[in-house]
């Protein structure tokens, strides 16, 4: 799979641009600022339909110098081959208003783009998933999962909307300061619509996990020149309310198990169900939904040490190179896509100043087979041999970015 074309109007800094790729590498080198990640940023977008820096859409669409006509929004369209069959993706992003997407030139909703257009993004902000919050780490999986099965996001937007609304229940509930029998009745009712959606959820995310687990141990040993081992592990609100320990990489077998029993959607509801009524009285006293896959994280290992307080700098940029290359591992080998090829395009943004020599060679001896590399860098130097290919200079003028071939 790889991006053949790629066309953009009045996205980020380009007013007009309309650019040819070919199989292999290719980097787009400049400055900050110029406008190189708003090219590889477009491309993800209408792989994912989210960005991977900004969280709203609009920030996504030109802002025109003072004088001038601000547009109503922006436009991204791209070919992409895969063996002979060409598709063609267009998405408007239109302020105000629902975006609108075209599929091989036929009106089609944007989620009907899901699943055309793979693809892995490694970037700075990547050290969040070790870093930061359980939120950041439950995205990740959700995105992939999303990635191998598009249907479930229809699954993601319909649990948040759930999720949502039972909590403005509870939170109502908590300001009369008082549990009516009708009141109890109305949240039984959202118990269940809750259950049904987090344990489809909670499933697909399982499934991610068990996928991931052998490539993500692959990649970091790679990565690392086998210095430690890296284990991942689903950790479940629903288990730790049922009295099952923590995930301990010391007790593989136990978490393991437990983490198997998630698997059964139907069961699954049904013991979230069962939750969400022992907890109606705190969840109401809290004005918050206490369990679910909103609650759940992704935990991560090295060796028997939770990686996160533990890592040094070095370990958790290795651990979260393994994530993403582990994800690009195993969305190329996903026997169910495309007829058992699925390999996504690798889009590495402006990483590769920030590793040191052990790991840009690990990263650049995994990305040079991949089938498409779209990288950014500052400067061409930054540029691994190893991923030596076409090269494309981005500059930022009055009239937006431009981007000349090398």
């Amino acid at each position: 799979m790889y991006v053949s074309d790629l066309a953009l109007d009045d996205f980020r800094s380009f007013r007009e641009l309309v650019l040819a790729l070919q199989p292999g590498p290719t980097a787009f080198i400049g400055p900050n600022g110029q406008g190189k990640t708003n090219l590889v940023e477009a491309v993800a977008y209408l792989s994912a339909l989210s960005s991977h820096r900004v969280g709203t859409d609009m920030a996504l669409v030109r802002r025109a110098p003072a004088g001038e006509p601000q547009p109503g929004g922006a436009v991204i369209r791209a070919k992409v081959v895969h063996g002979e069959r060409p598709s063609v993706l267009e998405l408007e992003l239109i302020a105000g208003r629902a975006n609108r997407a075209r599929l091989n030139r036929a009106s089609a909703r944007p989620r009907d783009l899901l699943g055309v257009l793979r693809t892995v993004v490694f970037a700075p902000e990547d050290l969040a998933l070790v870093r930061a919050e359980p939120g950041v780490r439950r995205r990740f999986l959700d995105d992939l999962a999303v990635t191998l099965r598009p249907a479930l996001a229809s699954v993601r937007a319909e649990h948040d909307k759930i999720l949502a609304q039972r909590a403005s229940l509870l939170k109502s509930a908590r300001a009369a300061r008082a549990s009516t029998t009708s009141m109890l009745s109305t949240l039984q009712v959202w118990d269940a619509q809750l259950a049904a959606a987090s344990a489809r959820l909670i499933s697909a995310r399982v499934d991610v996990v068990q996928r991931l687990r052998p490539w993500v141990a692959e990649c970091y040993g790679r990565v690392s020149q086998g210095r430690s081992a890296a284990r991942i592990a689903y950790r479940s609100s629903l288990l730790a309310h049922e009295g099952t320990p923590e995930p301990d990489p010391a007790a593989e077998a136990t978490f393991l198990e437990a983490e198997e029993t998630l698997v059964d959607t139907a069961a699954t509801a049904a013991r979230l169900e069962q939750a969400m009524e022992d907890l109606h009285a705190r969840e109401i006293d809290r004005g918050a939904n206490l369990v679910g896959a909103h609650r759940d994280d992704l935990s991560l290992f090295l060796d028997a040490l939770p990686a996160k307080g533990f890592a040094s700098h070095g370990e958790q940029w290795s651990l979260a190179l393994a994530l993403r290359l582990a994800s690009y591992e195993m969305l190329r080998h996903d026997v169910d896509a495309y007829g058992g090829d699925g390999e996504p395009v690798l889009i590495l943004d402006d990483v590769f100043a920030s590793l040191d020599d052990a790991r840009r060679r690990a990263l650049a001896g995994i990305a040079a087979d991949a089938q498409q590399v779209l990288l950014t860098a500052a400067v061409d130097a930054d540029v691994p041999a190893a991923l030596d290919g076409a090269r494309f200079h981005v500059t930022n003028g009055e009239s937006g970015s431009q981007v000349l071939h090398d």
